[in-house]
Parts: C-alpha cells; sequence; structure tokens
C-alpha cells in the first residue's frame, strides 16, 4: 500500500482504534504464548512423570491386547483361553518347585546362630509345635538332632555345615537311620529354602527319629572308633 490512498487507510485505521494499531509477528507472538504457558500455575494438576510414564505403557499394552485379539482365533475370548493356555504349566511349575531359590551358599548353613545346646534345640522345637509353627519345630528338631550327634561325638562340630552334610555324615556311624536323615534334611531344606509348609505329621516324624537316635548304637569304625576309646 502506497501513496494516497495508503495514507488514507492508515489515517482510517488510526481513527477507527483509538490508537496505533499493534501488530505483533507470529514468531515473538508463539514464544510470548509458550512462556506463558510454561509457568508452574498453569501445570499444578498435571500428572507426575512416572503417572505418565505408567499411562504410555498401559495405552501400549491396551493397543497389543487390541491388536492380538484381532488376529486370535475367536477374537478377545480366543485370545484369553491363548494366554491361560500359556499360563497354566507356568504355574503348575510354580507350585510344584516352590519359590525359586539360589543355589546353595554360606546362608545354607544348619545353624544360624549357636552354639545352642541339644537341649536347647529341643526346647525350642517344643515351643514352635505347642503353638502350631510346624516350619519352626522342624527347623529346631533338626538342628537338635544333628547337635546331639555333634555332643556323642559321632558327628565332629564344624561350622557352616548343611543339613544335608550332616545327615550324610551320620549316616556311616547309624547305617539303619541313613535314609530317614536324609530325608530329614530334604524337609529342613524344603522349609527353609523350598519356600514348603510343614506340617504337624512332619514334625512328628522329625520328632520320633530324634527320641530312636537317642539311644541308637553307633557301628563305629576308623576314626569314630578311635574317637570313642
Amino acid at each position: 500500500m502506497s501513496g494516497v490512498g495508503g495514507t488514507a487507510a492508515a489515517q482510517l485505521l488510526v481513527r477507527a482504534s483509538g490508537g496505533i494499531p499493534v501488530d505483533t509477528p507470529r514468531v515473538p507472538a508463539r514464544e510470548a504464548a509458550r512462556h506463558e504457558l510454561s509457568k508452574p500455575a498453569y501445570h499444578e494438576n498435571d500428572p507426575n512423570l512416572l503417572q505418565r510414564a505408567l499411562d504410555h505403557l498401559w495405552q501400549w499394552i491396551g493397543d497389543l491386547l487390541s491388536s492380538a485379539s484381532g488376529v486370535a482365533p475367536g477374537g478377545p475370548v480366543g485370545l484369553v483361553v491363548l494366554v491361560l493356555v500359556v499360563l497354566a504349566p507356568v504355574a503348575a511349575l510354580w507350585w510344584r518347585l516352590g519359590t525359586p531359590q539360589s543355589g546353595p551358599g554360606p546362608s545354607d548353613a544348619l545353624f544360624e546362630s549357636g552354639p545352642h545346646s541339644a537341649a536347647e534345640h529341643r526346647t525350642a522345637a517344643e515351643t514352635h509345635a505347642a503353638a502350631g509353627r510346624w516350619n519352626q519345630a522342624v527347623q529346631e528338631r533338626m538342628r537338635a538332632v544333628v547337635r546331639s550327634l555333634e555332643e556323642r561325638a559321632l558327628l565332629d562340630p564344624r561350622p557352616g555345615r548343611t543339613a544335608d552334610e550332616a545327615a550324610a555324615e551320620a549316616g556311616r556311624p547309624l547305617p539303619a537311620h541313613a535314609t530317614r536323615l536324609l530325608a530329614a534334611a530334604r524337609q529342613f531344606d524344603d522349609v527353609t529354602y523350598g519356600g514348603r509348609t510343614a506340617d504337624e505329621q512332619a514334625y512328628l516324624t522329625l520328632l520320633a527319629l530324634d527320641v530312636e537316635l537317642g539311644t541308637a548304637r553307633p557301628e563305629l569304625t576308623g576314626t569314630l572308633r578311635g574317637a570313642a576309646g
């Protein structure tokens, strides 16, 4: 716009607006709006970073399941059936093996603290049994069995020994009880490391073994004979 026509148009614009017209360029206006909207007052109710991440995750899972249900035989119902078929053997294996545990290590030692006498372990076992705490009762009774064998010099006291090792070593001078000692050690491992639950019968079986071992006569050979002499 130029010349007389441009001047006249400008004068009309000034008179209509009552002042000098404001014409803000697009880029500065956009930056000003962005700066204004970045103020904390506008974001007080926004979800936090974790919530936004979870929202994206659930949206992704929903989209994935929606896509899978579209191609699965029978639609959404068929997808549910396929998921159950996949999870069923996993659940069965988990139930059969119990909670996964790490391999044997120093924490697998039979005695967590010590030393305590066989009588002290028996007292602890009876206390747990009276309260129906069968897992702890089995653990303490197994410890009483091994400590009793150590007190009778049928086992050498050895820190860090596991229940399996104690049972295998005790089975040599007590061959008639070797199988039951190993079974007791497995029961101890199951409730201590395998996530299994003992019951009253398991405790009574171990109690009977402890009583029998108290009067069992060992078959002393070699080193044991020398230690007993």
